[in-house]
Formats: structure tokens, sequence, C-alpha cells
């Protein structure tokens, strides 16, 4: 067993003195590590060491030398991507066969930051389009921005800090990344993979513990530069508010829409829906939640989902052949139970599902729900859908719209025209088309409106936030 604390400059410092954590497998309650919660002066350290090794290494090392280093990580992650895998199947509950997947992807998106590093291209300014301009040479360059205080949930543990490691590494920056305290593991193998693959100490140092000690100095700390933040709608936005002037990106929560059109291919929108809905338990901010299915096929989809739901296998993580584990504690599959019992006392019908077993939840579809009800206004964040009925096309887009929050949507249709037509209107970061809401790669723009955030990540596009832009001007004499 492990011990954990502050990695600060390449060392592993753990204070025996400090505040405790355990860390526990959700599925058998084994205890996996603990952590010896990081100090103030931890985190005093860890920013301190973090800007020297930006302002003396990282902001002046060669493109070609950290895509290298970033290509090294990848080949190592794949050498060690079972010790990953069955690390994150332990300490988040994950079914192992989906821990090797958040594996995989994490692998491109050390791939992608590799050769991004080198692709940091600028632009030339035709200064001569100016009045007064001739004679002049204008260039931008992209440049780093500092130290970047990461902040990650529990859910994608290693892929997750990886989308903000991967591109800060790319652009020249340091990090200093503080992890979910739940799922601390991979993090710390991740770090000290990274040194292995030629990344100088210090370029990103971990702090550990609750976030309520450490969130609130880590972001409002001078030489912190950039705070990207991945978790619950409610703290994001008070990170922001602490950040204040400084550039912030929020991946935050959402409920999101499914719409199944009558000229939608079932067998693919069911298949979509059930992997779409209760991968990883529903922990995920992208699962499909609301589920709006055309009248014209509403009991022909429903029951062609409750059968597949039904089929799901529920058990132990390990097990090849589990595609559905705990939820990430007990306490998170009872509010998950309370919210589906509270919404059949408030008229909605279960269809099947809902039963709570310790941090199991049966996977659950409810009907009959009203729109100002828990599991369909808010983000339930658990194996659970709501299905609504609709006849209108534009009615569905206003209900799918009915929401504070904006992050991804399905659309499932066979019309073309229809499918842009919708996605134009969906007030999202991201909209689908014959696939669910869930589906996320690591390259593409990755990012909510309303109060699911602000900023992007998708590996490209973190760079941007994660840098600025400096003009250069020359006179020609």
């Amino acid at each position: 067993m492990k011990q954990i604390g502050s990695i600060i400059a390449g060392e592993h410092r753990v204070n025996e003195s400090a505040e405790k954590i355990e860390v526990r497998n959700p599925y058998n309650q084994e205890l996996l590590s603990t952590i010896h919660s990081s100090s103030l002066e931890d985190l005093e350290a860890a920013i301190d060491n973090a800007h020297d090794v930006y302002m003396e290494t990282m902001r002046s090392m060669p493109a070609h030398q950290r895509s290298k280093i970033l290509q090294t990580a990848a080949r190592l992650l794949e050498e060690r991507n079972e010790q990953f895998a069955k690390t994150i199947s332990e300490e988040a509950g994950k079914p192992i066969v989906e821990a090797r997947g958040e594996v995989t992807r994490a692998l491109q998106v050390l791939q992608l930051a590799s050769g991004e590093a080198k692709n940091l291209n600028g632009e030339q300014i035709a200064m001569d389009s100016a009045i007064g301009g001739e004679k002049q040479l204008g260039i931008v360059k992209r440049i780093p921005l500092g130290v970047v205080a990461a902040i990650t949930p529990f859910n994608f543990p290693l892929n997750l800090a990886l989308h903000k490691i991967a591109p800060a590494i790319a652009i020249g920056n340091t990090v200093v990344l503080k992890p979910a305290e739940k799922t601390p593991i991979s993090s710390v193998l991740l770090h000290d993979l990274l040194l292995d693959a030629g990344l100088p100490p210090g370029a990103v140092n971990i702090v550990n513990g609750y976030g309520i000690d450490l969130v609130k100095p880590l972001v409002t700390h001078p030489k912190v530069k950039k705070v990207t933040f991945t978790g619950s709608d409610k703290v994001g936005w008070h990170v922001k508010d602490l950040a204040k002037e400084k550039p912030v990106t929020l991946e935050l929560g959402s409920n999101a829409p499914n719409i199944i059109f009558n000229d939608a291919n079932l067998e693919n929108a069911a298949a979509a829906i059930t992997m779409g809905g209760f991968t990883f338990a529903g922990q995920a901010c992208v699962s499909a939640q609301r589920v709006f299915v055309h009248k014209e096929i509403y009991e022909e989809f429903v029951s062609l989902l409750t059968e597949k739901i039904e089929s799901l296998k529920i058990g132990d993580p390990a097990d090849e052949t589990t595609q559905l584990g705990p939820m990430i504690t007990e306490d998170a599959a009872t509010r998950a139970e309370n919210w589906i019992q509270e919404a059949v006392r408030q008229g909605a019908t279960l269809r099947t599902g809902g039963e709570r077993n310790g941090p199991f939840l049966v996977p659950a579809i409810l009907e009959n729900v009203k729109p100002n009800m828990n599991v369909v206004c808010m983000e339930v964040f658990a194996p659970m859908i709501a299905i609504i009925p609709f006849e209108d096309e534009q009615r569905a887009i206003e209900e799918a719209n009915e929401s504070e929050y904006g992050l991804q949507a399905g659309v499932f249709t066979n019309d073309i025209n229809r499918a842009f037509r919708i996605a134009d209107q969906l007030e999202m970061g991201g909209v689908w088309i014959n696939e669910v809401s869930v589906r996320r790669y690591d390259h593409f723009p990755y990012g909510g409106v309303k109060q699911s955030g602000i900023g992007k990540e998708g590996v490209r596009y973190a760079i941007e936030g994660m840098s600025d832009l400096k003009f250069i001007g020359v006179k020609l004499l």
C-alpha cells in the first residue's frame, strides 16, 4: 500500500503529521492508499518550484524537445497500460474494459500534444494594409503563460489530468495538479511516467488533499497564470470568481439531451443510448440523461432500450465481463436513489431498475417525468435516464434547450436537412448526429455553454487557452 503526499521538484514528500485521507476501492472498500494531505507550505513550495522551472527551463525548451518528451511518454504509457488500467479500475470502480479504454485515449492525448508542440505556428501581418505600415514587418508568436493550476475530478482520473498537463507541456508551461482525493493514485503514476520520459522535475508538481483546503490558495496565488478546472458547476463558478482576472477554463456539468426521431435507426439509437447512459455507471458529464422520443416509435424504442439495459452485467469491475460497476461512493448511489424515488412520488413511472445495493444502482429508466423534477432539470451523474415523448420537432428543440446546461447533445435521424437544422438550433457546445451525447474524441473542441462552462479542451484548443499571442513589429531601414 503506497503512501501519497505532495510531489514537488520530482520528490515524493509525505508528512506523517498531516491529515490523512483513505483511498478505497468503491467495489469492495479495500484500502488502496492513504493520502497525507498537502499543507499550505507544501502548496507554496509546489507553486514556487513550478514557477522556477518555467522561468529557467520550460519556456525556453525547444519545441522538438517538448514533442519528444510527450512522444516518449506515450510510448511508456503504452508499455504500462495494464498497470494504469488496473489502477483506474481499482480507485474509481471503473470496469476494467472501460479503464483500458481510458488509457488508450490518454495515450492519444500525449501523441496529439506531441504533434501540436511542433506546430505552434504564429503568423505574419501584412503591415502595409494600414496607412503608414510600409517598410514594416509584423509577426505574431504564440507564447506560454507560466504556471497552470489544474484541478481534476474522479471519473476520468488519467485522461482528464492529461487533457490539462499534455497541452501545457506542449506549449512550454508548468503545472500544479490537484487531483480528486478519491482517485489520486493514477496521477502519481502519471507524474513518475513523465519524469521517466524526460520531463524536468518540477514541470509537473502535485498537491493532494481536500479541495476546500487547497483550491482557493492554489487558484489565487499570484504566480499561477492560468486555471483549468473540471468538475461540478457550483464549484467551477466559485473557482472562476476566485481567479478574478486570470484566464480560466471550466468543464462543468450537463443533463445531456438526445432526440430520437421516427425515421431513426432504432437499433443503432438504442445501442448508443445504452452505452451513453450507463458507461461508468452514468458518471460522465455528457452521459445521456434526457431522451426525447417521437411518439410514433415511442413504445417500440423504449421496449428495445429496456431490453438492452436489463441485459447489462453488473458486478466486480475487475471482471472482464462486467459492464456496469459501482458508483464512486455509497453516498452518491443513495443520492441518485433518492432522486428517483422523489420523481416517482411526483408522478413519474419507473420502467425498470432504480434499486440500490450499497454503491450499486440498478440502471433505471423513468417515464412520465416533468421538467421541474431533479432527474430532468439537474445533473443526475448516475445510471439513470428520463424518457420524454414528443410530436413536434420545434417543441423537442425547445424542451432540449430548457436547461441551464449546454454541453453536448445527440440527434438520431436519417434526414440530413433535419439533422443540421436541429444542430444549429440546439444551445450546446457540441451536437452529434446519429451518435450519443457522451461521445468524445480528444482532438475536437470540447466545452459547453450556459452553466456547462467556458473555454474549450481538445489538445490544440487547450493550448490556445494556455497561451497568449505576442506581436513583434520591425521597421525596415
